[in-house]
């Protein structure tokens, strides 16, 4: 499975829907990257590949971040979400 995590302004919990294939996760980043670019705020409403019934709406202008990350049941425990593992690896150098 494929995460695409949504930060939005003012919520400190992340949004998030799966997608089963990568291609399919790419090009809703890619959907969601536009709509964040636009000069007029869009609705998106998005669903999940996972849970079938979890369905979403967010104003395009209330997102902050777009993370797409592969998510499984062999994850390890030792691996950080979002951007933080790449701060980590700057300051090891």
């Amino acid at each position: 499975m494929i995460s695409v995590d949504l930060t939005l302004k003012y919520s400190p919990m992340p949004v998030s829907v799966q997608r089963k294939e990568k291609d399919a996760a790419e090009t809703l980043y890619q959907t969601i990257v536009t709509a964040m670019q636009g000069d007029r705020p869009q609705l998106l409403e998005l669903t999940c590949e996972k849970q079938t019934e979890k369905k979403v709406a967010i104003m395009s202008d209330q997102i902050s971040a777009v993370i797409v990350s592969e998510k499984d049941g062999s994850a390890s425990a030792g691996k950080v979400p979002g951007f933080a593992a790449l701060g980590q690896i700057v300051n090891q150098g």
